[in-house]
């Protein structure tokens, strides 16, 4: 298409980081429906705990194995029809849960959710890094990630309803549905910047000469050579990148209790009303938004302040994965005000720490972004694994207790990793190609 003519840059990304932004929010609904409707869902099919935690899960055995698949397609296919595949297939899969009638049936279901869900974060991070310009790159992944805390603090209470008055089959349709519309949306109102026919010559000229990647030609032909078992290798040899990847599960673990066991927690361990519970549990979410934002704009602040990237990307996240271990302090109340504190605290640390995504722009060679946003999202996403498990086995006496001094010890272990494992960021070349990992420690 012909882009718009004029010296003044137009703003034309901010209408496609809006739209990913609705991407997040109803794929967040769609891996959050199934923590709503466990404690009913948990009784007509008698699940015991344990088997309540697999089902968890589930998810998240499918759409960690397939992150680096799914890096891999991201670079391979254009954002816009990947995407819309993704929400109108994955949508169709929600729209199926309502014809389970045990254990097999649902596991199958929710593994074929993060089967088709695999690809959505790194094809938000290769639209972003297509769009933006290194020093807004931070805040706009604030921009987007916030989206499924914003969706889901609003949209828990109506959740919380639907499922009272039309039980968890009804909870299943309209996440369904939701998502099968948006998907026709975005195929038609998406575009890449040099398809836009909002996008002007001096907003692309911006985004590029601020680091902005969009014209990487022929992108299937170049990453045909470039998907080598040995570069994947040395993704994963990498020092800094590691302790990037063991911060990521941190950073994962406790967001994963809040969407997976958090409502049960509430129903069963705090004894609230199911609606109750709805509208109590939309506060930590948007705790962890406004976390999320904080950070992502006093991280891109302090980039333009001439701040080192190791103080402006590192430190909210340290910071925040220290305060998730606060945690704990709902372990040694029973007043209900104090134990939605504690737990906002801790997922408002959460937030600060999810900017982590940035890290992937800064480090991934510029033609395997897809690929070291796969590691590092399944590196991450093994906590949708672990922690739903690990909290069924934990909990299955009834004793919440155990299962937040396991969250709150991974905040604290995530941000050891950043400080110990990551250090000093510095350049990390890859062998035998002239790309290289851009790690820049600008004073």
């Amino acid at each position: 298409m012909e882009q718009i003519s004029s010296k003044k840059p137009t703003r034309a990304r901010y209408g496609m980081l809006a739209l990913v932004f609705v991407n997040v929010a109803i794929s967040y609904l769609d891996r959050t429906n199934i923590g709503v409707a466990a404690s009913a869902l948990g009784k007509d099919l008698h699940l015991s705990k344990i088997e309540l935690g697999y089902i968890l899960s589930a998810f998240g055995w499918a759409y960690a194995a397939l992150q680096i698949p799914g890096g891999l397609i991201a670079d391979r296919f254009g954002p816009r029809v990947l995407y819309a595949f993704c929400l109108i297939t994955w949508s169709i899969v929600t729209l199926a849960h309502v014809l389970v009638r045990g254990i097999a049936s649902l596991f199958f279901l929710r593994l074929a959710t993060g089967t088709l869900e695999a690809p959505s974060y790194p094809i938000n991070n290769r639209i972003v890094t297509s769009w933006f310009p290194d020093n807004e790159r931070a805040s706009a992944i604030a921009m987007y990630v916030s989206g499924q805390f914003i969706g889901l603090a609003f949209l828990s209470p109506i959740l919380a309803i639907v499922q009272v008055y039309a039980g968890w089959q009804g909870l299943f349709i309209g996440t369904g549905l939701v998502g099968l519309i948006w998907g026709i949306i975005w195929y038609l109102f998406y575009r890449d910047p040099l398809d836009s026919s909002t996008v002007n010559q001096a907003e692309l000229d911006y985004i590029e000469e601020g680091g902005g990647l969009f014209r990487v030609k022929d992108r299937t032909k170049v990453q045909a050579n470039l998907w080598r078992w040995s570069n994947v290798k040395h993704i994963f040899s990498s020092r800094t990148l590691w302790g990037v990847y063991i911060g990521q599960f941190a950073v994962n673990a406790n967001l994963w209790f809040f969407l997976t066991w958090f409502p049960t927690y509430l129903v069963e361990y705090r004894h609230l009303s199911f609606i109750k519970s709805g509208y109590l549990s939309s506060i930590p979410f948007l705790a962890a938004c406004a976390g999320l934002l904080l950070s992502g704009f006093l991280s891109d602040r302090l980039v333009r302040q001439g701040k080192s990237v190791s103080v402006a990307r590192k430190a909210p996240i340290i910071f925040g994965l220290l305060l998730s271990f606060s945690i704990i302090g709902a372990n040694y109340t029973n007043d209900i005000a104090l134990v939605i504190f504690f737990l906002s605290l801790a997922f408002f640390g959460t937030g600060m720490a999810l900017i982590s995504w940035v890290f992937v722009s800064i480090l991934s060679p510029k033609k395997l972004i897809g690929l070291t946003g796969g590691v590092f999202n399944f590196m991450g996403n093994l906590s949708s694994i672990v922690v739903p498990i690990a909290i069924g086995y934990l909990v299955q006496g009834g004793d919440f207790k155990p299962a937040l001094v396991f969250i709150g010890a991974l905040g604290l272990i995530g941000a050891c990793s950043y400080i110990f494992l990551v250090g000093k960021i510095e350049r990390v070349v890859i062998p035998d190609t002239t790309t290289v990992l851009l790690v820049s420690d600008q004073k």
